[in-house]
């Protein structure tokens, strides 16, 4: 590479948990610079979720954590030309790449559900994904489908 890798620069906890995870998932969240507003919703999408929890052990944020690991993806297929042919092959991915993909999953899942507000929309996803439903969980799945269908290629992994 020509120039070297840009150092990653921590990150402030969230004001309520107290959490870098929290933080992680509202910039990734927030639009158009609008972070107080992303808080507002992951805040009310939270409070919805401890509303809403049957469970009485785990509380709403330790869900959001089980729905979130439950959406991480453990392979994914990338592709490779090979000879003039391309050839999608599964690879292993890094530990930071499952949490941001698992977040990118859970955020655009949740945009595309049809209740009221975004803070609805972001509650039932996380309450389905906790349950191993919704279309987040279903998009790891078909992923590592995917992956286990093209394992016959892995071999040309670099």
């Amino acid at each position: 590479m020509r120039k070297k890798q840009a150092k990653k620069r921590p990150l402030l906890p969230d004001p309520k948990f107290n959490d870098q995870l929290v933080t992680r998932f509202v910039n990734m969240m927030m639009w158009d610079g609008k972070k107080s507003v992303a808080f507002k919703v992951f805040y009310d999408a939270i409070a919805i979720v401890d509303e809403k929890n049957t469970d009485e052990e785990k509380s709403a944020l330790e869900l959001w954590k089980e729905a979130l690991s439950n959406v991480m993806p453990h392979v994914e297929v990338r592709s490779r030309r090979v000879g003039g042919a391309t050839f999608q092959i599964p690879m292993q991915i890094r530990p930071d790449r499952k949490i941001s993909t698992a977040m990118k999953w859970l955020i655009s899942y949740s945009r595309k559900r049809n209740e009221k507000s975004m803070a609805q929309k972001l509650a039932a996803e996380i309450l389905a994904a906790a349950k191993e439903e919704g279309a987040a969980v279903k998009k790891r799945v078909d992923t590592h489908k995917m992956a286990e269908a093209n394992k016959a290629f892995s071999h040309f992994r670099f």
